[in-house]
């Protein structure tokens, strides 16, 4: 076996680092391990976000976290994995982006940084210290490199678009409701008012009447 370098030990330290937490997220929301919330609650809050159908959503977004995460930490078939993890934190990204950068303010900070490393290692390639290495590459070569991320830029941008439509139209239909109720308290304040109006012309005549009487009243 060649001499393991420096770059090898660098690049299995960013693998087991990504891996691990990409795996245990995963493993949040397939299996509600380490305090998360399991599938059905991973599915409700996607569909907040506007990632539907919600349960598909969670399965994907569980499967490719925990697989990808773990495939990361073997070293199998990198290029195509960190090109998968890294669409995952891509989608991921751009569901807190209307809360700016920083992950103290719910930010897309986190998930930016976790995609920008799984990037780095799909064009890097794992290492020495690989399944892939003792694989002699088959599943780590440059076109499996550049066919992974063309795929699975694809498949982000698919996933962004329809976000994009979902949330388009939730906007559309939230509009639509406050301008109904808009509507119907603007119809009670005409309605009332119409109210007062007859009561007033009612009365009109009664007042004009008693002032008449009071006006013929020899005494």
């Amino acid at each position: 076996m060649a001499a393991i370098s420096r770059s090898d030990v660098a690049r299995l330290a960013l693998r087991l680092g990504v891996g691990c937490i990409l795996a245990a997220h995963g493993a949040q929301k397939l299996f509600g391990w380490f305090g998360g919330g399991g599938v059905t609650a991973t599915a409700g809050m996607l569909e907040s976000m506007g990632f539907t159908p919600g349960r598909p959503s969670a399965l994907a977004a569980g499967v490719s976290e925990a697989a990808g995460g773990t495939m990361l930490i073997l070293g199998l078939a990198t290029p195509s994995t960190g090109a998968a993890t890294a669409s995952t934190m891509a989608v991921a990204a751009s569901a807190h982006g209307p809360k700016g950068l920083f992950s103290a303010n719910g930010g897309y900070e986190f998930p930016a940084l976790l995609g920008l490393a799984s990037g780095a290692l799909a064009l890097a390639g794992p290492g020495k210290i690989s399944v892939d290495h003792l694989l002699n590459y088959r599943l780590s070569n440059k076109p499996a490199a550049l066919v992974s991320l063309f795929a699975t830029a694809s498949a982000t941008a698919v996933v962004l678009r329809r976000r994009h439509a979902v949330m388009a139209a939730a906007a559309e239909a939230e509009a639509a409701a406050e301008a109904t109720i808009a509507a119907e308290a603007a119809g009670d304040v005409a309605t009332a008012r119409a109210a007062v109006e007859a009561v007033e012309r009612a009365e009109l005549p009664k007042a004009e009447g008693e002032n008449a009487g009071l006006a013929n009243d020899p005494g």
